[in-house]
Formats: structure tokens, sequence, C-alpha cells
């Protein structure tokens, strides 16, 4: 199940609009249907906590392990290494809507090119060095 359906579903449960979960937690409308419906996440811990919070349920429900692979590489390497991450599980994800492979299977894969990404991230670090590391990336 993904975040935006987690979402939809406990929202349902509770028997709320979107419009009362974003004002209850601080954000705008768009934002939370952002969440939602369109495959966005919020940018911090903080944010997880609220929803997790007003929903009643533990911050790791909501933190997959996707989420936390993006928020580990937006605190790593910013905004657009954030963009990448989403991207690289954005893509695994639909590579594998409708396949064949066990859930298992489906998560070890996402795992092994998800190490692979943080090791890529590091061997540009060093071959780079930090400062220009970024903006080769």
């Amino acid at each position: 199940m993904t975040f935006g359906e987690k979402l939809r579903q406990l929202r349902q449960a509770k028997g709320v609009t979107q419009t009362e979960v974003a004002d209850a937690i601080g954000i705008s409308k768009i934002s939370y249907i952002n969440y939602e419906k369109h495959g966005k996440y919020p940018r911090t811990r903080a944010r997880y906590q609220a929803l997790a919070d007003y929903f009643n349920v533990d911050r790791n429900y909501l933190l997959t392990e996707n989420e936390n692979f993006i928020l580990g590489a937006g605190k790593a390497y910013g905004p657009r290494g954030a963009k990448q991450a989403m991207a690289l599980t954005n893509e695994l994800v639909g590579m594998f809507a409708g396949g064949e492979l066990s859930d298992e299977d489906r998560e070890a894969v996402l795992h092994t090119l998800q190490d692979a990404y943080w090791k890529a991230k590091e061997m540009n670090r060093k071959k780079y060095g930090k400062k220009n590391a970024a903006a080769k990336e």
C-alpha cells in the first residue's frame, strides 16, 4: 500500500475531509491532496509525526522503506538528492507494477538498488570531493 493510499484509508476511516486533515496538521489542502493523490511525500519527519498523531497511528506505519530512503537522501544530499531518490523509487515501483515478482523478491530488488544508489553517491563524493560532488550529480 502506498503512502497516499494509507492516508486515504485512514482519513476515510476517521470520516473527515482532506481540508479537515490539512487544517489540523497546519498545511494547505493542496499539499495534503498531493500526498494522498499525486504520490508526493512530506519533506520532514515532523510532518509524518503530525499525520501519525492526527490519525492515531505509529509514525513507522506511514514511513515505509521507500519514504525512509527518500528522506535520507534529502537529508544527505538536499532537495536534489530527495528528488533523485523519489524518481528512482517511482521508476522501480512502476517497473514492478503488474509483474510476477513476489513481495519478498520485489523488496529485495528495491533494497539492492537503494544500496547501489548510496554507494554511487559515496563514490561520487570521494571522486569529486564534497563540494564538487553536488555539482556533478
